[in-house]
């Protein structure tokens, strides 16, 4: 057998039920010495859903589960007490051009960093490990709708979160400029569990660029971990924008939950780009309980290699007039595996709903698979809309014919149609530097995988 043969072999697919990280009841109890009562409840309640829930609680989305790239038997999470003080090394200030910075590498705090006006108006910025010690803690920490209590992932980074950042911006107070979370991770055999809160109060405004980057430490063929969540809070009238880019390292496996509850008035834009990790297993919750609440959220797939990304998004209604418009598109090269599940719940009391869900797939190659699931449960017929959208396929012959009538060489042509494709989440990440930063990821990964057209075409 070739070497190349060999690379195309894939593992015995693992069942849903299975998850080779070992997380066990006593680092639970090793996290909570010296943590408020509240808080070892709570991880204790948190562990018990977790040993107890299975990987995928849906029924319709458990034939989509595919862990046979996690192998992480041997990853451990990294330990740290949490009534250590968690002191920043390195810059004091943020990046310029923004209003913040909380950077983190591996289990070590870097930067956490205010601009002094923002920190004038009340806004504040601390570790997870430092909030927990306030009595404000326990009703963001601790509130039970802040993560699925039927998603076992949700409640495995609830019960051994082991770093964290908390965000509060006061009611009234509009933050103009950026402020960044930092993710570098990539240790071999580690795993890096954290929770990112965020509250916003009556009127206020933000916005937020997560970056998700390899800290430099990873080793081809030794397995890290990471899981973590953005939970966010949005009061009366707040409006709060948030880019991620993930551009994880390829021994790297990502399990990613953010939930937000959006209050009456509120809006909340989400651009999502993943690009990196061996695996990634994402869910994103919108709760939108005021009335005339609005999300939107557009998420993008760069796949390659035998990459897999298995991304859920749940939008429930429960406020009147609300406004949901959520989009999934995947571009995948190689092997590459994408699965696009999505459910609009639309309750009895959302009288007036206007919601809209699609899904699409291009697929680069004739070995990739893309999948996309679009579904609707509705109670309440008083809907201004209701609607989903979905398709998966190759890049359009119209456009390649258009592009190349007008001289562009073809694979000219299908980069510049496979970047149009993703350009929408490019276009919302709120700096400049960042914007760049991505269009040249997504071009590297082109560039890296330009053998998928010859792929296709064989």
């Amino acid at each position: 057998m070739t070497d190349a043969t060999a690379s195309r072999i894939r593992p015995n697919r693992r069942s849903p039920s299975e998850l080779t990280f070992e997380f066990e009841s006593r680092r639970v109890d090793e996290l909570t010495e010296g943590e408020p009562a509240w808080l070892s409840a709570d991880r204790h309640a948190a562990y018990e859903r977790f040993a107890a829930l299975p990987i995928e609680s849906n029924q319709l989305y458990t034939t989509y589960v595919d862990l046979r790239t996690a192998v992480l038997e041997d990853v451990v999470p990294w330990s740290r007490s949490r009534g250590e003080a968690l002191v920043p090394h390195g810059a004091s200030e943020p990046d310029p051009g923004t209003a913040g910075l909380a950077a983190f590498r591996d289990d070590q705090v870097e930067t956490l960093a205010l601009d002094p006006s923002a920190a004038a108006a009340g806004v504040t910025l601390e570790t997870l490990g430092d909030f927990i010690g306030i009595e404000a803690a326990e009703a963001l920490v601790a509130r039970p709708a802040s993560l699925p209590e039927d998603d076992r992932l949700a409640q495995l980074t609830r019960a051994g979160w082991n770093h964290g950042v908390v965000l509060r911006i006061p009611a009234g107070v509009h933050v103009r400029q950026p402020i960044v979370f930092r993710w570098a991770v990539g240790t071999p055999d580690r795993a890096l569990i954290t929770r990112t809160i965020v509250e916003l109060g009556d009127g206020a405004e933000a916005t937020i660029l997560e970056e998700l980057v390899p800290s430099g430490s990873e080793v081809e063929g030794r397995p890290g971990l990471f899981t973590g969540t953005l939970e966010v809070t949005l009061g009366k009238g707040a409006k709060l924008a948030v880019s991620s880019v993930q551009e994880l390292p390829s021994s790297v496996v990502a399990f990613q939950h953010r939930d937000a509850v959006i209050g009456e008035g509120a809006t909340l834009h989400w651009a999502l780009a993943q690009l990196g990790s061996r695996l990634v297993r994402s869910r994103v919750d919108n709760r939108l309980e005021g009335d005339r609440s609005t999300v939107e959220q557009v998420e993008i797939v760069f796949g390659g290699a035998d990459q897999v990304f298995d991304l859920t998004s749940f939008t429930h209604h429960l406020g009147r007039d609300t406004t949901g418009n959520l989009l999934s598109k995947g571009a995948l090269m190689d092997r590459a595996r994408s699965y696009m599940k999505g459910m609009i719940v639309i309750d009895r009391s959302a009288v007036g709903t206007d919601s809209f869900l699609g899904e699409f797939g291009m697929n680069l190659s004739k070995q990739t698979r893309s999948v996309a699931i679009p579904s609707l449960e509705i109670d309440q017929p008083d809907c201004r809309r209701a609607a989903h959208a979905s398709s998966v396929g190759p890049i359009d012959e119209s456009q390649l014919f258009y592009l190349e009538s007008r001289g562009i060489p073809p694979d000219e042509a299908r980069k510049f149609i496979v970047l149009g494709f993703l350009e929408p989440v490019v276009a919302r990440v709120p700096l400049a530097d960042a914007q760049d930063r991505l269009r040249e990821l997504l071009e590297a990964k082109w560039d890296a995988g330009a053998g998928a057209g010859a792929d296709a075409a064989a």
